[in-house]
């Protein structure tokens, strides 16, 4: 899996390491972002085919 590596606000890094830890929704920071990714990635598809803007 390639790494990425970026600079990021302090307060955002603290408000997700809020979520982050056993009994809470994410194993780990990395897990966290990952999933943000991938739902934004999702969001933008949905705005791109109801653009008519999706390529199959």
């Amino acid at each position: 899996m390639p790494k990425v590596s970026l600079d990021m606000p302090q307060q955002i890094v603290e408000d997700l390491k809020r979520h982050v830890g056993d009994d809470k929704k994410y194993v780990s920071l990395a897990d966290a972002i990952r999933t943000a990714c991938r739902k934004l990635l999702d969001q933008l598809d949905e705005i791109d085919a109801r653009h008519g803007r999706l390529e199959e």
